[in-house]
């Protein structure tokens, strides 16, 4: 049984950059977690990345993942990073 909200969004604000920033910094207080931000970080032009299509064993993924999980950051990240260092980057 499903029921329909009825939310005024006719009246209803957007929430500005520093009330969020608030939100975000009273969750992280409260429950003892910093809160990753969301979003690609900027690079200048020798750091831009192409965009490519690529197969890699499902372990592979998973491996990067895992690792990804532990770090705190995305597993795409990851393989960057172990594909640089192989070649010495």
């Amino acid at each position: 049984m499903s029921q329909e909200s009825e939310f005024p969004f006719d009246i209803a604000r957007r929430v500005t950059s520093e009330e969020n920033q608030k939100f975000r910094d009273a969750i992280a207080n409260q429950f003892g977690i910093k809160l990753r931000k969301r979003g690609r970080a900027t690079k200048d032009e020798e750091e831009k990345y192409e965009p490519i299509s690529i197969r890699f064993h499902p372990k592979i993924i998973a491996w990067a993942k895992q690792e990804a999980e532990k770090r705190g950051i995305g597993y795409q990240t990851v393989i960057n990073e172990a594909l640089l260092e192989k070649i010495g980057r």
